[in-house]
């Protein structure tokens, strides 16, 4: 490896399904920067050890994505402000005094791929987000910064969506905005003009069990997953009253932007990028 350029790399385990290379070359091509960025496997047990060994070979940031993102908040020095309401880390910078800055991009970048690439607005919307994993609790502040009306977590164990929503409560009442969780056996007769799915079900082919009345009209449904075609969520939605569907392909590339706007000071323009993502899934089908 040439030891002059600035390295990135995204840490993960498995790894190789990886889009972060493509997005973020495309990335250092268009606004001129000179990087390498690459995928690696990280062993579990052994992560702050990679990490330290990938600083050491002029290791400048990393992203961080599934078992890793408690593990490299843990190993932040210090962490935004929404990192450590997500008490998770996706993005490590190495700062001039050799201590690492953790932060989280993934709420960035769901509403700005909502707000800016679909013209959905957030704010007086009412909300259901499907899930209380760390990928839900990464999310909840960009959503309540944009004033929403309400959210209301539905989770398989309502008891997990309910204390997410209280970890939160302070927030929504900065923002006017009520939060709470449920079970999702208590969606019937609940309808929303957002409904976001922050589960993994999709990746299985799997679709939550929630009420197929769950729609307002011209509602928006939204896949964090997505996949060579539309996933399971995203067809269910399409043909239970959803006006709008989208996958997370869009939230990828915004969060990654967002990371290289903390790494380089540079905002990239997400649109040609996510084309190209999605134009190389499209043949990654057809092959």
């Amino acid at each position: 490896m040439n030891s002059s350029i600035d390295h990135y790399a995204v840490f993960g385990n498995p790894i190789k399904h990886s889009k972060s290379p493509q997005i973020h070359s495309l990335f250092a091509k268009q606004t001129g920067q000179s990087l390498i960025y690459t995928a690696e496997l990280a062993e579990i047990g052994h992560f702050a050890e990679a990490v330290q060994n990938f600083l050491k070979d002029n290791g400048k940031g990393l992203n961080v994505t599934v078992p890793f993102k408690e593990d490299a908040w843990q190993l932040a020095d210090t962490h935004s402000e929404r990192a450590k309401r997500a008490g998770a880390v996706n993005t490590l910078k190495l700062e001039k005094d050799g201590h690492l800055f953790g932060d989280t991009t993934d709420g960035a970048g769901l509403v700005q791929d909502l707000i800016r690439n679909h013209q959905v607005s957030i704010k007086g919307k009412s909300i259901l987000i499907i899930g209380a994993g760390g990928a839900v609790r990464g999310i909840l502040q960009a959503f309540l910064e944009q004033d929403p009306d309400s959210i209301l977590i539905a989770n398989r164990t309502a008891k997990k969506a309910i204390q997410l929503a209280n970890d939160f409560s302070d927030l929504g009442q900065i923002h006017n905005s009520t939060i709470e969780g449920c079970g999702l056996n208590e969606l019937e007769n609940r309808h929303f003009d957002i409904v976001i799915n922050g589960t993994s079900a999709s990746l299985q082919g799997e679709l939550p069990p929630i009420p197929d009345s769950i729609f307002n009209e011209n509602a928006c449904s939204y896949d964090m997953m997505y996949a060579t075609q539309d996933t399971v969520f995203m067809k269910w939605s399409a043909e239970n009253g959803a006006t709008e569907v989208y996958d997370g392909l869009g939230m990828l590339v915004e969060q990654a932007a967002e990371s290289f706007y903390i790494w380089r000071g540079v905002k990239p323009e997400t649109a040609p990028v996510i084309q190209s993502i999605r134009e190389m899934l499209t043949q990654a089908q057809g092959s």
